[in-house]
């Protein structure tokens, strides 16, 4: 009598091959979604947004507290804590308003702050500011106040180069973006992966249907990547090892305006970018009378008068399953 092994071992391994395709053909992700009536707003008008130039937002871990970056030439890091229901006056943090200081990125745990600043190098012995800017690190301390800022290692900070927009998923690797690097064209990304004691030399991101890929913000999962191309938001998922094509963001996002400094807030409900738009906000009546000077000076003053502002718009994740 012939033996049925063969059959059972020929039946097994076509289940567990269609079984391994189907797996590799499909990949469930989390989509970040925006709905199509959304309509962004200032954040904390008055307050964060001004009629000065802001950008950059980062948040500490119970969203009660926010970083920020206010200056058009003396770049300077700022925060407001929220309470009794609305933004506090802000204030320089410690270790901020000597250099230009921006791009803070709160880590996922509350415990560093990441920016990139051109003070003089760590143990230079220098009071000069450097030419490029470097990204620098404070943690907190047991008091809860940050420490004495040091700057990352040779490896990420290039003396030749600037690199900017730091962003760290929860295992702390790093992410930011610097100008023709290492052989690299163009304004590019790059992540520096973290051991646990220091981080390695950085890696480019590819990512097809893009040129160059500026202000990365990382999931702190790892699981998809915000970032800016040509003046629009795009966003790209992780599937398996590697991004998939670039997506544009709505055109509730991205205007035909500048734009930068993406942020999702911890509890996934809120993007926040920085942009100069002034569509849908203001616009002069020609049909109305003259301007005055008191007119003119009260418009200047305004919000929307071409200095960038932080803007904020609800968003969502849909559990979808993405095919090849």
């Amino acid at each position: 009598m012939q033996s049925k092994k063969p059959l059972k071992l020929l039946i097994l391994f076509i289940t567990v091959f269609f079984s391994f395709k189907g797996n590799a053909q499909t990949d469930n992700i989390q989509f970040l979604r925006i709905d199509s009536t959304a309509i962004p707003k200032l954040f904390a008008a008055g307050i964060i947004s001004t009629p000065f130039t802001e950008w950059s937002t980062s948040f500490t871990p119970d969203q009660q507290t926010v970083y920020t970056s206010r200056g058009a030439v003396y770049w300077t890091i700022i925060c407001s804590k929220f309470k009794d229901g609305q933004w506090q006056k802000p204030s320089v943090v410690s270790f901020s308003g000597r250099w230009r200081d921006t791009d803070p990125f709160i880590s996922h745990d509350g415990k560093r702050i990441f920016f990139i600043s051109n003070r003089p190098a760590e143990n230079s012995g220098s009071d000069k500011p450097q030419k490029v800017f470097h990204i620098w690190y404070a943690d907190k301390s047991a008091s809860e106040e940050w420490t004495t800022p040091h700057e990352l290692n040779q490896l990420i900070n290039i003396d030749s180069l600037s690199n900017y927009s730091p962003s760290a998923d929860s295992n702390m690797n790093l992410y930011f973006c610097s100008q023709d690097r290492e052989g690299h064209s163009g304004m590019q990304s790059f992540v520096a992966r973290f051991d646990g004691h220091e981080y390695k030399k950085p890696e480019v991101l590819s990512i097809k249907g893009v040129d160059e890929v500026q202000d990365p913000f990382i999931a702190p999962d790892d699981r998809y990547l915000l970032f800016v191309s040509n003046n629009t938001l795009y966003i790209s998922y992780r599937k398996k090892n590697e991004w998939t094509t670039a997506e544009k963001l709505s055109t509730n996002v991205n205007n035909g305006d500048g734009i930068s400094s993406p942020y999702i807030s911890q509890d996934k409900k809120m993007l926040y970018y920085s942009t100069a738009r002034i569509q849908g906000f203001y616009k002069r009546d020609p049909t109305n009378k003259k301007l005055s000077y008191d007119d003119l000076m009260k418009e200047n003053n305004n919000c929307f008068n071409g200095s960038t502002n932080i803007l904020m718009i609800p968003v969502y994740f849909s559990d979808e399953t993405l095919t090849n």
